[in-house]
């Protein structure tokens, strides 16, 4: 009959080290440059689909539902079964070892879908940014339940259990499933409640078409429960469970119970059907990633830019507000990169103008919706861009999910240690001189508060704790963070988060740096002198490639003169209207600055510390932000006229009647002669 029993499931290592995706220096493990670009070719022959294949975490062969951002609220919303959901990010390290646990559970619980499915959904897919977003989805992994027949409307609840293994998971579900009221019980999901003797007796003698199994057990047993929905998939057999207060019984697992009764012949499995209420997952389509060809000797800006995109636009922006430390964090956070962050440009003013609109708010709470107004330049500040795309250069992985963000973070604060090293009076005035090493004071605090891995962040923050109050100076600070991503790299080697064609390795490589790497009495050592010198190198602004970088819009080309000709006009009246023009360009830009100092003292009237979308006030972008509506400076000193000439204009209409009045009175209170 094809039946069969499950297999006793072995979880993961419970002391198993779970730690941040470093940034993978990698670096050729033989001498020779031939043998190792042989051994890549065959990597890449290797990996499925290439280097742009979009290999996932999860597949259509495994047995759960992968969501995305159209499937998750017609999958949840008025579904005939309760849904248990992990949002998983695919960069995060903590996500990648845990998906064999994961993996495991679904193919435990497959019979339990018609009651309770499974699924998965990557936040960091960009076409899923906005919904993880909308569920507000902070750390990674995130475990929501969904209640049977839920309104569109619902997030789910979330899960907060320490314990995470399969049997912990198991019972959590069955958990979920007796939290159902009548009303709401899911359809196809039979009752779990035990019996009472008064139900129970008549069932012994009752002739029936199908065997009637009863499960007599503890009250805090779930092996009743477990057996009634591993068999929901099967016809020829109803089970029940009983307490042990009334009857005697002995003792049995849910896995044995299992197999003695599917043993019997009568008992077959239910054709499988879909759900109703359960939308069919679609397979991933394998959209290819393009491959940047790259320098390994370079820091790429665009591997900066994307840590920033993904940062203000993903990361942070699953808070609606920040306030008390968060605030403060993020201030001192926006205030680092400002000041360190190398070759200005774009990216350094757009920084520049959220420090100072940050530092002039006197709330105490702002709406992150505003901070995302002013990163994504609404207000068309000149010179202000941040591109709104992912280009891994340096930090690109041979397949979806490697490297990545966790990459280019590393990057970036390391291309802050040396720029700090280089300026050391840069954060002069910022509050942040005081302390002995503000980059990695900086980075802890960001880490702890915002970085979507839990798990990672904790690792970081032990670290951390442990001997970063030795840094005392602006070089131990470089070297500090070197060390500690070495340490990283190392504990990662091999594991599921690594990457075969960039392995974690101790960097800088012997081709990278021949003299950094010394030997003494037969074991290796660093030449920490060397490695300073390489690093302040490596990472300084003058080894930053501008290449594969989104370059910042173009104002749209004005329209082209017509023709002298056919307009009647002649060329010195031409001539006239550009110099007008140019007088017109230079007003507005004379004007603008003048405008954010005035906008500084914006007063934001009906708001308070929670003001949604207008509790603000800002240098430039804050002003034209409380209004709402994306006015440029032209725009507001037009309001500025118009409103000047409107009091004018009001004010001889009240004179104008003041006088006429007093005429009127004087008129007709002579008296008759």
């Amino acid at each position: 009959e094809g039946l069969h029993c499950r297999k006793n499931w072995s979880p993961p290592p419970a002391g198993a080290n779970y730690c941040p995706e470093a940034r993978d220096r990698a670096s050729p493990r033989t001498p020779g440059m031939l043998r190792f670009w042989f051994e890549a070719a065959v990597v890449l022959w290797l990996v499925p689909g290439g280097l742009g294949a979009a290999a996932r975490l999860y597949t259509d062969e495994d047995p759960l539902v992968i969501l995305s951002s159209s499937t998750l609220k017609p999958t949840v919303s008025n579904s005939s079964s309760a849904w248990l959901i992990q949002f998983y990010s695919s960069w995060c390290g903590h996500c990648i070892q845990y998906s064999s646990t994961w993996k495991t559970l679904a193919q435990d619980v497959k019979d339990w879908q018609q009651a309770i499915g499974v699924a998965v959904l990557d936040c960091a897919q960009e076409e899923n940014f906005d919904v993880c977003k909308e569920y507000s989805i902070k750390f990674y992994p995130t475990f929501k339940y969904f209640r049977a027949h839920s309104s569109p409307t619902d997030v789910g609840t979330t899960y907060r259990g320490a314990d995470r293994q399969v049997q912990a998971v198991r019972q959590l579900m069955v958990n979920i499933l007796q939290n159902h009221t009548r009303l709401d019980w899911p359809n196809h999901c039979p009752p779990l409640d035990p019996l009472s003797s008064e139900k129970l007796l008549p069932l012994l003698g009752q002739r029936s078409d199908v065997f009637t199994a009863i499960v007599v057990e503890e009250p805090d047993s779930y092996v009743g429960r477990e057996v009634i929905l591993d068999l929901l998939q099967y016809s020829g057999v109803q089970v029940k469970r009983a307490l042990s207060t009334d009857l005697l019984y002995c003792e049995r697992t849910h896995t044995q119970f299992c197999c003695y009764l599917m043993s019997l012949l009568v008992i077959r499995q239910k054709g499988k059907r879909l759900l109703s209420g359960q939308v069919e997952a679609l397979p991933h389509k394998q959209s290819p990633e393009i491959w940047r060809e790259f320098d390994r000797s370079k820091v790429y800006t665009a591997d900066l830019e994307s840590a920033l995109h993904y940062l203000l636009r993903v990361e942070l922006a699953t808070h609606s507000t920040l306030e008390g430390e968060e605030l403060k964090v993020f201030k001192d956070f926006v205030t680092l990169v400002s000041k360190l962050y190398p070759g200005g440009g774009s990216v350094v003013k757009l920084m520049e103008t959220l420090s100072d609109w940050l530092l002039s708010l006197p709330l105490q709470r702002i709406p992150y919706q505003a901070v995302l107004d002013l990163v994504n330049n609404k207000m068309r500040i000149s010179g202000v861009h941040l591109g709104a795309e992912l280009r891994w250069v340096g930090c690109q992985g041979s397949k979806v999910g490697l490297r990545g963000y966790p990459c280019s973070l590393w990057t970036l604060f390391h291309v802050l240690t040396v720029q700090h090293d280089a300026m050391p009076t840069a954060l002069e005035n910022t509050g942040l001189e005081g302390e002995t090493a503000p980059v990695l004071q900086v980075m802890r605090r960001y880490i702890r508060t915002f970085f979507g891995c839990e798990q990672c962040g904790r690792h970081f923050e032990q670290a951390a704790a442990a001997s970063m109050d030795r840094v005392l100076d602006r070089e131990q600070q470089v070297l500090w963070l070197w060390n500690q991503h070495n340490m990283v790299n190392y504990r990662l080697a091999g594991s599921l988060s690594d990457d075969p064609l960039f392995p974690k390795a101790p960097w800088p490589s012997p081709s990278l740096c021949a003299s950094c790497h010394e030997e003494k009495s037969g074991v290796h050592v660093w030449n920490q002198d060397n490695v300073l010198r390489f690093l302040r190198h490596h990472y300084g602004a003058s080894n930053l490639s501008p290449t594969y970088s989104l370059p910042p819009p173009h104002p749209p080309a004005p329209p082209a003169d017509p023709d002298p000709a056919q307009t009647g006009q002649s060329q010195e009246e031409q001539q006239g209207g550009v110099e007008r023009k140019d007088q017109v360009k230079k007003a507005e830009e004379q004007l603008e600055p003048r405008l954010g100092q005035q906008a500084q003292r914006v007063e934001v009237p009906g708001h308070g510390e929670g003001g949604g979308a207008g509790a603000g006030q800002g240098q430039g972008a804050g002003g034209v932000w409380i209004l709402g509506l994306g006015f440029n400076s032209v725009d507001m000193s037009l309001c500025v006229v118009l409103y000047v000439c409107s009091c004018l204009f009001l004010m001889l209409l009240f004179f104008f009647f003041k006088v006429r009045s007093r005429r009127w009175r004087l008129r007709h209170s002579r008296l008759p002669v």
